[in-house]
C-alpha cells in the first residue's frame, strides 16, 4: 500500500541537509576534524550493506548532532512519533488514500517501512564525544556515548537492521535503481560500496621461488591466476542538474542529451525552453516539445508522467495529471521548486498554492513555447508581424531552442489536434490558441495558413472569414459551396479534422471578423443594396409556387424553400440552418460508438436552396405551372434533390427509389419506353458444340477401355 522505496529518498536528503549546512557554517568558521584514526570526513554520502548482518548502512559528512539534538530531533521518533506514522499508515491502506509523498518532516519514520531496528551515530563539532541513538519503534528509545570512540570525525552514520521481507534493499543494484529516480540531481556526490570479482596474477609461494627456471616450451605457458574480491566506492549521481546552471552555459548538445535521459527518446527534441520565474516565487523548468507525438496523447486513462516534479533537487513525483491540462500532456519537462511543503499528501499538495501558480506559469510558458516556434517560421519567411506577447508575464530568465529550419508544420502535423482540443477545454487560454490555429486553403493548399495570414490578405470589402469543412482536400474541392467563392477570388479555409467543427463553435469572431461556414444558408459575400432586396422581394413572389410545391413534394425533408444567393452552376444547393449540425459534423456523430442519434436526425431537416436560372429548374418550374401532377417534373425534382445531398454530404433516404428514378430517365433520354421488357437473347449467334453430340463418341471410348481391361 506503500512504496518503500521513499526511505533511502528521505534518508539521502536529510543527509544533503546536513551537508550543506556544515558547507555553510564552514564559510564563517571552517574547522578541521578528524576522527580518532586521523581520517577526515568528506562532503559525500556513502550506503553499504552487510549481507551476513542483514545492515543498511548510510554514513555523511554533514553537521552531525549532539546529544542534546538527538534527544530533542529524535526523541519524538522513539515514542510516539513511530507509533503515529505506521498507525497513519495503517489508516491508509484501509482507505486507499494514503500515497504519502516527500515526507522530509517526518522522513526518518520511513525507515521502519524496511527495518526493525535503527541505530544512528553522530558526531558534530561541538561535542568532543560520539553519540548513539537506537530504537526499535516500539516507544521506547535509548542514547549512548558511542563505545568505538570517534569513528566519524563528523557527520552521522545510520545502520539499519533490515526487515525479512526486505531482502531486496541489500542488492546494490538495487540501491544504484532508487538513487537514480530519486536523487540523482542531489547536489553532493553519493557512493555506494560494490563488491567485485578479480583475476589476478597467482602469489607465488617460497617453495615456487627455488624451483629452477623452466624450458624454452615452458615459456609460453600461460601465467596462473586467482580471483580476488575487492570492495570499492562507485559515484552514482554523475549527472548534474542541468536547470541549475545559467542558460549561457549550457549547449544545444546538452539539453538534447538531458531530454534523451529522461524520456528514453532516441531523437532530439523539436524544441525545448529553459525559464527561472521570479516574481512571487522562484521556480526552475525545462520544457521540451517531443519530435513525435506520443500513440495514447488522447488516452484519459493511460498514465501520463510528462513533467517531473523536484523540490530542492530531490525527485518527488511525476504523476501529478493537473500540472498540465489534458491537451499539453505531450510536454515533456522538469519543475524544480524550493517553496512547496513536502510533509503533506498528494491531495494536499495538488491543493497548495504554489502548486497552482507553477500550474498557470507552466501552462503560460508552454503556450509561449509553441508561439516562438510559429515567430522563429514568420522570421525565416521575411515577416515581421510578431504576435503580442503576454503582458502579465512576470520577470524571467529564459533560454530556448534555435531553429534554423521552418518547424512549425511539422509541429502542427504532430500536435495539431491536441492544440484544437485546448480551444474546447481552456476558455483562459482560448484566445492565444487561437492565434496558433492552421488550416490550408483555397489559396495555399501545400501551405499552413493562420487566421492572421487569412485576415492580413483578406480585401477591404470583405466582412467575414469563410471556411468550408470535409474529410480531405480533395472532398472540398468537389463541394458545390465553394464555387461562388472561387469564382469571385475569395479564400476559403480547409478544415479537414473532425474537430474542425466543435473549435471553430468556440470562436466568435478573429480581429473583428466573423467565422462563417459555406455549408449553412446565408452565405452572402455581397452588401445588398435597397435594388437589390426588391428584386429579391418579386423574385420570392414570382417563385412561391415553386416553393411550395417543392415543399409538399419533400414533406419534412426540408425545413425551408428559398432561392439560392450564390453564383452556382449548379440547379440545387442544400446547406443546413445556421444553428443546425451540417453535414459533415452529422456524419463525424453518426460513425461514433455513442453518437447522438437525435443529432443526426435533425440534419435529415435542410434547407433547399434553388438556382432559379438554371434550365433544369426552369423546366420543373413550367411544368408544374401547367400540371403540378407532372410526373416528368416530380422525377426531375426528385433525383435533383437526392444528387445534391450527395454532392453536399447529405445521406439518400431511399436510394432503391433514387436509381428507379434515374433509370427512367435515362430511358426518356434514348426513346426507350419506361415499362419495355427484357430482351430475349438468341443463343444461335454464339458457335459452340453441342454436348449432345459428344455424349456417344465419349461412351463408346469408354467401352472400348473396358474390354481392354
Amino acid at each position: 500500500y506503500m512504496n518503500r522505496n521513499i526511505f533511502l529518498r528521505e534518508v539521502i536528503s536529510n543527509g544533503s541537509d546536513a551537508l550543506d549546512k556544515i558547507r555553510q557554517m564552514y564559510l564563517t568558521s571552517p574547522k578541521d576534524p578528524k576522527n580518532d584514526n586521523g581520517e577526515a570526513p568528506t562532503l559525500d554520502i556513502r550506503i553499504r550493506v552487510d549481507k551476513e548482518k542483514r545492515q543498511f548502512v548510510v554514513r555523511d559528512g554533514g553537521v552531525g548532532m549532539t546529544k542534546e539534538d538527538m534527544t530533542n530531533n529524535l526523541g519524538s521518533l522513539g515514542t510516539s512519533g513511530t507509533k503515529n506514522f505506521l498507525e497513519k499508515m495503517k489508516e491508509n491502506s484501509d482507505s486507499n488514500d494514503g500515497n504519502l509523498i516527500g515526507q522530509f518532516g517526518v522522513g526518518f519514520y520511513s525507515v521502519f517501512l524496511v527495518a526493525d531496528r535503527i541505530t544512528v551515530a553522530s558526531k558534530n563539532d561541538a561535542s568532543d564525544k560520539q553519540w548513539v541513538w537506537e530504537s526499535t519503534g516500539d516507544g521506547t528509545y535509548w542514547i549512548y556515548e558511542d563505545e568505538r570512540g570517534n569513528t566519524l570525525g563528523r557527520g552521522t552514520e545510520l545502520t539499519l537492521q533490515l526487515k525479512r521481507d526486505a531482502d531486496e534493499y541489500l542488492d546494490t543494484d538495487k540501491i544504484k535503481e532508487i538513487v537514480h529516480k530519486y536523487s540523482e540531481f542531489i547536489q553532493f556526490p553519493i557512493f555506494v560500496e560494490i563488491t567485485k570479482t578479480e583475476k589476478v596474477p597467482k602469489t607465488k609461494s617460497e617453495g615456487d621461488d627455488e624451483k629452477p627456471e623452466s624450458d624454452d616450451a615452458d615459456d609460453n605457458k600461460e601465467e596462473e591466476t586467482e580471483e580476488v574480491t575487492k570492495t570499492e566506492w562507485e559515484r552514482i549521481n554523475e549527472n548534474k542538474p542541468i536547470w541549475t546552471r545559467k542558460v549561457t552555459d549550457i549547449s544545444d548538445d546538452e539539453y538534447n542529451q538531458f531530454y534523451k535521459s529522461m524520456t528514453k527518446d532516441y531523437a532530439d527534441p523539436l524544441y525545448y525552453t529553459h525559464f527561472s520565474a521570479e516574481g512571487g516565487m522562484v521556480f526552475t523548468s525545462i520544457l521540451y516539445i517531443p519530435p513525435r507525438a506520443p500513440t495514447n496523447v488522447f488516452d484519459p486513462t493511460a498514465t501520463q508522467n510528462n513533467i517531473r516534479l523536484y523540490v530542492r533537487r530531490v525527485f518527488i513525483t511525476d504523476e501529478f495529471r493537473d500540472l498540465l491540462p489534458r491537451y499539453l500532456n505531450f510536454i515533456r519537462g522538469v519543475v524544480d521548486s524550493d517553496d512547496l511543503p513536502l510533509h503533506v499528501s498528494r491531495e494536499i499538495l495538488q491543493e497548495n498554492r504554489i502548486l497552482k501558480v507553477i500550474k498557470k506559469n507552466l501552462v503560460r510558458k508552454a503556450l509561449t513555447m509553441i508561439s516562438d516556434i510559429a515567430e522563429s517560421d514568420r522570421k525565416l519567411d521575411g515577416s515581421d508581424d510578431k504576435e503580442d506577447k503576454d503582458e502579465d508575464e512576470e520577470k524571467e530568465s529564459t533560454g530556448s531552442k534555435k531553429l534554423s529550419a521552418a518547424t512549425y508544420g511539422k509541429f502542427w502535423e504532430e500536435y495539431g489536434k491536441a492544440l484544437r482540443l485546448g480551444m474546447i477545454e481552456d476558455g483562459n487560454n482560448r484566445a492565444r490558441l487561437t492565434k496558433l490555429l492552421r488550416y490550408r486553403s483555397s489559396r495555399a493548399e501545400d501551405k499552413w495558413v493562420s487566421l492572421q495570414d487569412y485576415v492580413s490578405r483578406m480585401p477591404k470589402k470583405q466582412k467575414a472569414i469563410y471556411y468550408v469543412s470535409g474529410e480531405s482536400i480533395e472532398k472540398i474541392r468537389q463541394s458545390p459551396v465553394l464555387e461562388d467563392a472561387t469564382r469571385r477570388d475569395i479564400e476559403v479555409i480547409y478544415m479537414t479534422d473532425a474537430i474542425d467543427e466543435y473549435v471553430v463553435g468556440h470562436i466568435t469572431d478573429f480581429s473583428g471578423k466573423k467565422l462563417v461556414n459555406l455549408a449553412k444558408e446565408g452565405a452572402n459575400f455581397d452588401e445588398e443594396s435597397k435594388k437589390d432586396k426588391a428584386i429579391a422581394t418579386k423574385r420570392k413572389e414570382k417563385y412561391t409556387p415553386l416553393f411550395n410545391w417543392y415543399r409538399d413534394l419533400l414533406g419534412e425533408k426540408v425545413t425551408k424553400v428559398v432561392i439560392t444567393k450564390r453564383k452556382t452552376s449548379e440547379p440545387l444547393i442544400i446547406s443546413s440552418r445556421q444553428h443546425d449540425i451540417t453535414a459533415r459534423m452529422a456524419n463525424i456523430i453518426k460513425g461514433q460508438a455513442l453518437g447522438d442519434k437525435q443529432a443526426h436526425e435533425q440534419t435529415t431537416k435542410r434547407v433547399l436552396e434553388l438556382n432559379h436560372i438554371h434550365p433544369l429548374i426552369d423546366e420543373v418550374f413550367k411544368r408544374i405551372q401547367v400540371d403540378p401532377k407532372d410526373k416528368l417534373a416530380e422525377d426531375l425534382a426528385l433525383v435533383l434533390f437526392d444528387t445534391a445531398n450527395l454532392q453536399n454530404g447529405f445521406d439518400i433516404e431511399d436510394t432503391l427509389a433514387y436509381s428507379r428514378r434515374i433509370n427512367r430517365m435515362l430511358r426518356a433520354g434514348v426513346d426507350i419506353a419506361p415499362d419495355a421488357p427484357l430482351i430475349e437473347e438468341d443463343l444461335s449467334q454464339y458457335e459452340v458444340e453441342d454436348e449432345d453430340e459428344e455424349e456417344p463418341e465419349k461412351d463408346k471410348s469408354e467401352a472400348e477401355d473396358s474390354d481392354e481391361l
